[in-house]
């Protein structure tokens, strides 16, 4: 710890004096210097150069608190009314030296931490590295290729918000050095889904800083920031942040990183861990997922699309290559000073505008047709500018210059037009992107070892969402497995994936079975998981009052146990729930339009079924990987199928004329695959908006199908004597269904259109 100090006063005529301290290892003396700006700078380096034999670098930075940097060239920039000016005394014997044993790398698979992980296991083969991942959309193993076959290398499948997981690999593999880089990252994406940053960066953080202290034994914990803490920089400002400026984030994102740092410093002087933090600038280069700008405008170039920009182009952001990046994280491991914040970052500034412009150069597109100026992204920060003097000091500096990094990107993606599958959602001006990951697909092909422990031969792939109203179809990388397929659902499921060109299979195992899923899982290696079996009943939910074992064991612990295997392989579960959990009360009177909403809780247990079904629909709120289709009613254009409901109803003796919400399959069905490609979560009403009752549904059965049919009716009291278990009936509020899918037809419309117009008896 350097605890002598050399103290500065810096006066100016407006501004008054200024003390500044300065810190010295060597040396407890005090300096009063006045009339600081008629002194030439030769003078101050000779006059700091008389007390030592050993070299004095002096710097200047915009002094904000009183701790001083170490840094290597002396600067000093002149105003009309300000002058800002610190010298740091700092010796160059006692930078700070690092050497790891094993080192931890979190979000290894993403787009830097790849890169870097890569870097070290190619340069120090006596470092073990272990990567941990839980291969979120942005995430690819194929980033990780070149050191997959290299023995000091190891990949761990995983979350950081896993206590667990994280301190057994920290006891495990004798972990002394983390990089701390998973996260998410992209600002659009945080103002739909602020909580999923908050999890993952502070939440996450906290997780593995807990683990440091609890194991004691880590000798550097390398945090990885953004430069966006910093908030917005002002347009005319000629000096970039330095280290020591006030953290001012202005977007969700940024905030959480902030949070985070918060988190890593109160660690740092709470508990003693050796942190370091890093805030860098813009990175791009390969392996960049396509929702950051210079690998989007370069695929959009590739197809000879326009490039969108936001705005009028004018925002200003600097561009490091991601090599530069990888070189400066080593730097940073080796000598970086504990305590200290380093920024990574380029004086190199260029307009959005500007880097549009060179992209339509390199691919011979005329700018004035080729790029497309669109509405401003919300919150859009106009510039962020870094001081980066401090991190030159440990001897780093950018080495790849903007056009020759470009041309290398270019040609990478050039090259690999595909690396991330199906990226048309993020290509669009304003894409609504996704934090669940698309699941897990096969990739690496060779004769690598599926069971050893130093890789894991998967790769996630991130479907993402087609334009809403998107008109033509595209190809989608994706598979399916279906479960239920002996079921009515299923089937159809089947007969749609063999119509839209979507590879599936049915499971294979039964969903009490957990091997059995995962041996499905390991064979089949879906993108998505279907789930359509269960227990509903023969003929009708009656069965299951006698049943109870057996419906339980399926609708409750079945469909628990496929989400739970779905969650662990990182795979989205689309399962088709009901809405039979809800009966009309005092807030949602019959016929008053008052349908029940996704948050409600249910409020029908008239049936075994039905509590077999709103059981299982609270557990999986808690399974954020799984997306809830309450279906009601099933309808669909086969009228001779005897579960369609119209067949049901038709064949009945007399009939309860009572309103209620329905599904019409022919038209959610393929809805229900358009959300698994959105990758949409959480419990959805999934039926067509508004109510119709049965007396309706038969009345266009007869003027459709048989103008001769007739029907009786009879009241729910009289119904209940011929039946088991009670029966729900409610309407159910479709809005939040309608919103994603504007296009979602009335239910009386969907019948017509689906089921009777097709049907229709001609005389």
């Amino acid at each position: 710890m350097i605890k002598e100090t050399y103290t500065l006063k810096l006066r100016n005529k407006k501004r008054g004096s200024v003390f500044l301290s300065i810190s010295s290892s060597s040396f407890s003396f005090f300096i009063c210097l006045n009339n600081i700006i008629t002194s030439s700078i030769s003078c101050l380096r000779l006059f700091f150069s008389s007390f030592v034999n050993q070299p004095t670098h002096l710097c200047w930075i915009c002094y904000s608190e009183a701790r001083v940097c170490a840094f290597l060239n002396l600067r000093c920039t002149f105003s009309l009314s300000f002058l800002s000016l610190v010298l740091t005394w700092h010796k160059l014997l006692d930078m700070a030296t690092h050497t790891p044993k094993n080192i931890l790398i979190t979000g290894a698979a993403g787009f830097i931490a790849s890169h870097v992980a890569n870097r070290l296991v190619r340069n120090y083969p006596e470092y073990k590295i272990v990567v941990l991942d839980k291969l979120d959309y942005c995430s690819n193993l194929k980033n990780l290729i070149p050191s997959k076959s290299s023995p000091n290398f190891k990949f761990v499948k995983g979350d950081i918000g896993s206590a667990d997981l994280v301190n057994y690999l920290l006891i495990t593999e004798s972990i002394d050095t983390i990089m701390h880089f998973a996260a998410q990252t992209h600002v659009d994406n945080s103002f739909g889904n602020s909580f999923e940053f908050t999890k993952n960066n502070i939440y996450g953080t906290h997780v593995l800083l807990e683990a440091c202290k609890v194991t004691g034994q880590i000798k550097r914990f390398i945090h990885v920031s953004t430069d966006e803490v910093y908030g917005e920089t002002d347009e005319d400002a000629i000096v970039g942040n330095h280290e020591a400026s006030q953290l001012l984030p202005t977007n969700p994102y940024s905030a959480t990183k902030a949070g985070a740092e918060m988190l890593v410093m109160a660690y740092g002087r709470s508990y003693g861990l050796p942190v370091i933090t890093t805030r860098g600038n813009n990175v791009y280069g390969p392996n960049q997922f396509p929702e950051k700008l210079i690998p989007k405008f370069i695929l959009l170039a590739l197809q000879g699309k326009p490039l969108p920009i936001h705005g009028d182009g004018s925002n200003v952001r600097s561009y490091l290559y991601c090599e530069d990046v990888a070189e400066a994280f080593e730097v940073i491991l080796h000598k970086g000073e504990v305590g200290h914040v380093y920024n990574i970052g380029t004086k190199r500034e260029r307009r959005v505008i500007d880097v549009a412009q060179d992209i339509c150069k390199l691919f011979s597109m005329d700018p004035e047709t080729s790029i497309k100026f669109v509405e401003n992204r919300p919150f859009n920060d106009q510039r962020y500018f870094l001081d980066d003097e401090k991190l030159k000091i440990l001897g780093w500096s950018e080495r790849t210059a903007w056009e020759e990094g470009l041309k290398k990107t270019i040609d990478w993606y050039t090259k690999n037009p595909d690396w991330w599958g199906d990226v048309s959602g993020a290509l669009l001006p304003h894409p609504r992107m996704l934090m669940m990951p698309g699941g897990l697909e096969r990739h690496f092909d060779g004769s690598e070892d599926e069971k050893s422990d130093s890789y894991v031969s998967t790769n996630t792939r991130m479907v993402v969402p087609s334009a809403k109203n998107a008109g033509a179809s595209q190809k989608h990388p994706l598979k399916f497995l279906i479960y239920g397929r002996t079921g009515w659902i299923g089937g159809l499921l089947g007969k749609l994936c063999e119509k839209q060109g979507i590879p599936y299979e049915y499971g294979k195992g039964r969903l009490e079975n957990r091997a059995s899923l995962a041996a499905d899982i390991q064979s089949v290696k879906p993108t998505h998981i279907f789930n359509a079996a269960g227990v509903t009943g023969r003929p009708n939910v009656d069965w299951c009052e006698t049943h109870k074992t057996e419906t339980i064991r399926a609708n409750v612990a079945g469909t628990l146990t496929l989400a739970d295997l779905s969650r662990e392989h990182g795979l989205l579960m689309v399962n088709y729930a009901t809405g039979c959990i809800f009966e009309y009360d005092a807030a949602h009177p019959e016929g008053s339009g008052i349908g029940f909403k996704e948050e409600d809780k249910p409020n029908f247990m008239g049936s075994f079924y039905s509590k077999t079904k709103a059981m299982v629909e609270e557990l999986l709120r808690e399974y954020d990987n799984v997306c809830t289709l309450r279906v009601r009613m099933p309808i669909s254009s086969d009228l001779s199928n005897p579960r369609n409901f119209i067949t049901k109803i038709s064949r009945y003796n007399k009939v309860v004329n009572i309103p209620n919400s329905m599904t019409v399959l022919d038209e959610l069905l393929p809805i229900s695959i358009e959300m698994a490609k959105r990758n949409l979560r959480g419990i959805w009403n999934f039926t067509n908006p508004g109510a119709v009752s049965h007396n309706e549904i038969l009345e266009m059965y007869r003027d459709y199908i048989d103008p001769s049919f007739k029907w009786n009716n009879f009241t729910l009291e009289e119904q209940a004597k011929v039946i088991v278990a009670a029966r729900s009936n409610n309407e159910m509020d479709a809005s939040k269904l309608k919103n994603e899918f504007p296009e979602l037809l009335s239910i009386k419309d969907s019948l017509i259109k689906y089921v009777f117009e097709p049907n229709k008896k001609t005389a």
